[in-house]
């Protein structure tokens, strides 16, 4: 080493790359202590919410890809940004607000706020744009607004009552629809909002970002798997109603109670396994592409 020049401590400079898992544990447990009754009526409603059941998962996810990334945070330079101090203020603000008015929603979307402004704070812009995924996911943890909810179940009712009376049309079985009201030979099904298939949509969507995520870094590739899931969660949704309409010419128990309720699994998983086809039909496209374009 030339005379003159001083290299840093080895303990020195990973002190400034990272903070000590003492302070973010502290930051962690202080946040979760302040939000502890949003975040009760939270948990609280993933457990009674059939449409929520994946909240549970959410932050388990985030917590995984933040450990996975904890090696790439450590090279980050921390540049401790006081505008994240701020954000976490207004995120108090905006929460305290929000239960005052018995805004849920906006009280929810505060603590996300709040832990977004801790990483500002701590590591800097940096590790904000290196946790930024993972701080999306949280919106999954949070359910939709009643008002946006209740829009999108009464479009989603109406639309898979038209395509599940094309399929059973198809197969002919003679139906009439009268909105979401279907009437075959032997029953009248009414598609209500538990078979609207919003619930697989925010699950399948979660799902698929979670799966693009560990399954391919190409980011069109992400994008073009959330856009595909729209149709694969309506469509899905309109192949179980059919399919319920169909078992009421053989049983009308069969599309009832428990074997409805199965019924539903076996076509998530369905919609699932057609992710994961749409995903190696793109791999497949891209790769013939990118071979035709190298032969020029």
């Amino acid at each position: 080493m030339p005379s003159g020049s001083i290299a840093p401590p080895r303990e020195e400079t990973l002190t400034q790359a990272s903070p000590s898992w003492r302070t973010v544990a502290w930051f962690g447990a202080l946040l979760i202590v302040c939000y502890a009754p949003i975040l009760y009526r939270l948990v609280w409603q993933w457990a009674t919410n059939e449409d929520m059941g994946h909240g549970f998962f959410v932050p388990v996810v985030a917590g995984f890809i933040v450990w996975q990334r904890r090696r790439k945070l450590a090279e980050i330079p921390r540049e401790p940004n006081v505008w994240g101090l701020v954000l976490v203020i207004y995120a108090s603000l905006q929460a305290l607000a929000a239960t005052l008015g018995a805004e849920l929603f906006t009280a929810r979307i505060a603590f996300i706020l709040a832990v977004t402004g801790t990483v500002l704070y701590l590591g800097g812009k940096a590790w904000v744009k290196a946790l930024s995924f993972p701080l999306l996911l949280l919106l999954f943890m949070v359910p939709i607004p009643q008002i946006l909810y209740a829009r999108l179940t009464l479009s989603l009712q109406f639309l898979a009552s038209q395509l599940a009376e094309g399929l059973i049309t198809l197969v002919g079985i003679p139906v009439i629809r009268t909105g979401n009201l279907l009437e075959l030979p032997h029953d009248t099904l009414n598609v209500v909002e538990a078979c609207s298939g919003i619930r697989s949509l925010i699950s399948l969507t979660f799902l698929s970002l979670v799966y693009a995520y560990f399954t391919d870094k190409r980011v069109w590739m992400r994008w073009a798997l959330l856009g595909a899931t729209i149709p694969i969660a309506i469509f899905a949704n309109a192949i179980r109603v059919a399919i319920t309409g169909m078992l009421t010419e053989v049983n009308t128990e069969l599309a009832r109670g428990l074997f409805h309720e199965i019924e539903g699994y076996i076509v998530f998983i369905i919609a699932l396994i057609s992710l994961v086809l749409v995903h190696r039909i793109f791999s497949a496209g891209a790769a013939r592409f990118a071979s035709r374009t190298a032969e020029r």
